[in-house]
C-alpha cells in the first residue's frame, strides 16, 4: 500500500493508457539510462491491482531524433531499481510529419500484462513524473 498526495491509503491504482507502438519499434536497444540531455522523464513502475512497487521491470524507450526521424541513437532499454524507480534523460523529441512531440515505451515485468504508450512532453518542459501502472496478466 502507498500513500496518495493527499494521505489516503491505496490499494488500487488505475492502469496506464495503451497507446500505439508505431512502425519503428526494433528491439535489442542497448542498455542505458540516458540518450540526450534536457528532458528528464522519472517514476515509479507499478502494479494496477496493488498499486505496488514491480521491481526489475524492463522498460524500453524510442523516439524520434532531432530531424524527425527513427535510429539507434535514440533507443535504450533500463531495469526498473529494487523499488520499481526508474530515471530515463533524453533530447526533447521533435514533432514530425504531424504528429506531436513524443517518446514511446513499452513496460514488461513477470506476471504482468506488457504495456505499450507514449508520452506526450509539452513543450519547454524540463522534466515529467510519470508513474507507469501495468495491469494484471
Amino acid at each position: 500500500m502507498w500513500l496518495s498526495k493527499a494521505g489516503a491509503a491505496q490499494t488500487s491504482c488505475v492502469p496506464t493508457a495503451e497507446d500505439a507502438e508505431g512502425p519503428f519499434y526494433k528491439a535489442g536497444a542497448p542498455e542505458r539510462s540516458a540518450i540526450g540531455r534536457g528532458l528528464v522523464i522519472a517514476g515509479t513502475v507499478r502494479a494496477a491491482d496493488t498499486c505496488a512497487p514491480v521491481p526489475g521491470a524492463r522498460i524500453e524507450w524510442w523516439q524520434a531524433n532531432p530531424r524527425g526521424t527513427y535510429d539507434d541513437a535514440h533507443r535504450a532499454i533500463q531495469t526498473a531499481d529494487a523499488e520499481g524507480r526508474y530515471r530515463f534523460e533524453t533530447s526533447p523529441p521533435p514533432a514530425y510529419a504531424g504528429r506531436p512531440a513524443h517518446v514511446h515505451v513499452k513496460v514488461l515485468a513477470p506476471g504482468r500484462r506488457p504495456l505499450t504508450t507514449q508520452i506526450y512532453p509539452q513543450a519547454g518542459r524540463a522534466a515529467i513524473a510519470f508513474d507507469f501502472v501495468l495491469p494484471a496478466p
